[in-house]
């Protein structure tokens, strides 16, 4: 049964109620849903009444889980999604905390910023396994760069991207300005946040924002998929793989390549490297085991 839609602070309403995944869960899993299963973390936020708008406790979660992720062995791919119909309607301006007595002072939003949207988006980017988002409706504001700093995104047909920040007289936070150039390019980027126009799913396929769009249906056993190839691949070569790519735009060529020889060389120390050499020279399938 439906929930009754209230307005969160990025100003989208309606939601349906929970479902719940299997696998072992949490005890915190009123604001998060979490199971380990075959080498895939699957991380589902779960406050539907809210179109799972990020209070600072769900924000702090999310960052331990993404860090945990990074040290645990058991995990080597992650799954980001949401319970009923919508994926993340951006930060909870609600749960903010008080005033400052007096009132602010300068450097108090930019403080709030770099220790709380900007740690949740750092966390995403620097994860050492692979993170699949698989965005189920409505992904606004923080909620859309959620998404966005994931290394793959899938989303269902009823998905949506809005860059909602514009429409509140607001600049984009959370790795916004610096997550959309590099997926769209500067004059997209402008294009969506001047706007803050609602994006379709099929739209933010052809801009590049999402690897793919599938059935609303099929959402979660194609990131299931995914994540579960993912798994199976060689973990130290994908985060290594990861970081170089993450690096590259921000890097000149001297840089790059450097980067790319030292990762070869730490690669080369991996035990999943040496079984992929050696499948190749006795023409078998590789066994990888995230070492």
């Amino acid at each position: 049964m439906p929930v009754s839609p209230r307005e969160t602070s990025d100003g989208i309403t309606g939601a349906d109620g929970p479902t719940e995944p299997p696998g072992p869960v949490r005890s915190d899993a009123s604001v998060i849903l979490d199971a380990t299963d075959n080498g895939v973390l699957r991380i589902t936020l779960n406050r539907p009444e809210a179109l799972h708008a990020i209070t600072a406790d769900l924000r702090e979660q999310l960052i331990s889980r993404f860090f945990d992720a990074s040290a645990d062995p058991a995990v080597r791919a992650v799954v980001v999604t949401a319970t009923g119909r919508a994926f993340c309607a951006g930060a909870d301006l609600r749960s903010a905390s008080p005033p400052r007595p007096g009132g602010p002072v300068p450097g108090d939003v930019a403080r709030v910023i770099q220790r709380g949207a900007q740690r949740l988006i750092g966390a995403v980017l620097d994860c050492e396994k692979p993170v699949i988002a698989a965005v189920n409706g409505i992904a606004a504001g923080l909620g859309a760069h959620l998404a966005l700093a994931c290394d793959l995104v899938l989303a269902g047909e009823s998905a949506q991207f809005t860059e909602v920040f514009v429409r509140r007289g607001l600049v984009p936070d959370g790795g916004g300005a610096y997550l959309l150039p590099r997926l769209v390019g500067p004059r997209r980027a402008k294009e969506l946040m001047f706007f803050g126009d609602t994006v379709s799913a099929e739209e933010a396929e052809r801009l590049g924002l999402v690897n793919r769009v599938v059935p609303d249906g099929e959402l979660a056993g194609t990131a299931r998929a995914w994540a579960e190839r993912l798994a199976a691949g060689p973990t130290r070569t994908l985060a290594l793989t990861k970081q170089l790519v993450n690096a590259s735009l921000d890097a000149d060529r001297a840089a790059a390549f450097a980067a790319e020889a030292a990762a070869q060389e730490i690669n080369m120390t991996t035990a999943d490297a040496r079984e992929g050499l050696a499948s190749f020279t006795e023409r078998r399938a590789p066994r990888f085991r995230g070492r």
